[in-house]
């Protein structure tokens, strides 16, 4: 039994089924990569937010610095130990969200590293 596998397709024709299929492969690795770094700028956002909310603590501790020396703490203490108690815890917060901040955004890899590592592996597929 023979079967007809119909006309051999053209030099033109598989160098065309070959575009589309590396344009395919392109917009998957494009698509691979957004992923990637879409992750990786959500980390940066939650490090970045930190590190605002530490400076808005070192703001509030600098506006508590005035605040207190003109308010009622020397009521119990001397005045000046009122002043440094208040700042100081103010400005402790600032440094635990500054560090918080700090450590978040060094773990931040938007770096696309798969499908940088796919693209080389297409490549090398395709050179051989």
């Amino acid at each position: 039994m023979t079967t007809e596998t119909g006309p051999e397709r053209t030099i033109g024709q598989l160098v065309a089924d070959a575009t589309h299929d590396v344009q395919g492969i392109v917009r998957s690795e494009i698509a691979l990569a957004k992923a990637e770094v879409s992750s990786g700028a959500k980390v940066m956002g939650k490090g970045a937010g930190l590190l605002g909310g530490a400076a808005f603590m070192g703001l509030l501790g600098l506006i508590f610095l005035f605040h207190t020396l003109a308010r009622v703490i020397g009521e119990w203490l001397p005045v000046w130990a009122g002043y440094g108690i208040v700042t100081l815890v103010l400005f402790i917060v600032a440094g635990v969200l500054g560090l918080l901040g700090k450590n978040a955004l060094a773990k931040a890899k938007p770096v696309p590293k798969r499908a940088i590592a796919e693209a080389e592996q297409t490549i090398a597929t395709l050179k051989s």
